[in-house]
């Protein structure tokens, strides 16, 4: 098989200057196939107390233009409109282009959801969801334009529910739905939108897991980052097929998460009671359907003028 390259393509991976991390990996993969890279990062997060040592965008994007590859650094937090904005600028500015986001940063804080405190719940939504929100409404305009365009968006199979960790879970759930819905929007433009949801030995990792945690020392030993990068960028590449999906990445499994919808049953005549006595029926996978993206039919809904508040 010919090997799949990004010869002219413009790459931006967030949250990309960690070592060891995810961000990292996917940008020195797609940088060794020809692809122009943004590595984004903030550097360090004074509100992460646990993450090991400092990222460094620079730190990457030297060693990608020491490999020989083509390499800027950005700074701008994903956690604002304003980053967003000014991290797709970077990417203007460098090569003149942007073919494809990873948006990938993300921060994790695992505890009990009785004790969460807000700030830290909303910490998660803004870096995690709004992060990508931002930085694909940023991107999106510049690839309607071009016709052509690639985003994977960073889940996690917490979003199908861990204990403790509800925040991180519920941010990544969201991002889930929000690559479907741009996936629906992005089609008929040429623009396709995936979901990763890897796992590996990182940062992030040692941030929230216990040094002496089972879950932690088998990802050091067996799940470095390195192996859930081909996933991502099979998903960023031209040739990538679907659109819409969820795809697992941890340790060399490659797999697909989707959504079903189970046969149930139709009674117009619906009781409390009624749905008791069936329940069974509700529950019955046997002849459950996949629900890809575009299923319903929106062309009769007329949806009325969007007016933004003042």
């Amino acid at each position: 098989m010919t090997d799949l390259r990004f010869d002219g393509r413009t790459a931006i991976v967030t949250g990309s200057g960690g070592n060891p991390s995810l961000g990292r990996a996917h940008a020195m993969l797609l940088a060794s196939r020809g692809a122009q890279v943004v590595v984004n990062d903030i550097g360090s997060d004074p509100e992460m107390r646990n993450y090991p040592g400092t990222a460094s965008a620079e730190t990457v994007a030297d060693e990608i233009r020491a490999a020989g590859g083509r390499a800027v650094a950005d700074t701008n937090s994903v956690a604002t409109p304003e980053g967003g904005q000014a991290i797709i600028s970077t990417a203007l500015d460098a090569f003149g282009s942007v073919d494809i986001l990873v948006n990938n940063a993300a921060i994790s804080v695992g505890a009990p959801f009785e004790v969460m405190t807000p700030h830290d719940f909303q910490r998660h939504i803004d870096v995690n969801l709004m992060g990508a929100v931002w930085c694909c409404q940023a991107a999106w305009p510049h690839m309607q334009a071009k016709g052509y365009g690639r985003i994977v968006n960073t889940t996690s199979s917490s979003m199908t529910g861990f204990a403790d960790h509800a925040a991180y879970a519920t941010s990544k759930g969201a991002l889930w739905s929000l690559t479907r819905c741009l996936a629906a929007e992005g089609a008929p433009q040429g623009i396709k939108v995936n979901a990763i949801s890897p796992g590996a030995f990182t940062r992030m990792a040692c941030a929230t897991l216990e040094d002496d945690s089972p879950l932690l020392q088998h990802s050091k030993a067996k799940l470095p980052a390195e192996l859930s990068s081909p996933a991502v960028a099979y998903l960023s590449h031209e040739d990538c097929p679907v659109n819409g999906e969820c795809i697992d990445s941890v340790g060399g499994v490659v797999q697909r998460t989707y959504m079903s919808r189970t046969t149930g049953f139709t009674e117009t005549a619906l009781t409390i009671e009624t749905v008791a006595e069936r329940w069974d029926e509700v529950m019955d996978q046997v002849g459950a359907e996949t629900i890809g993206i575009g299923d319903m039919d929106t062309s009769e809904w007329k949806i009325r003028p969007y007016e933004a508040a003042r």
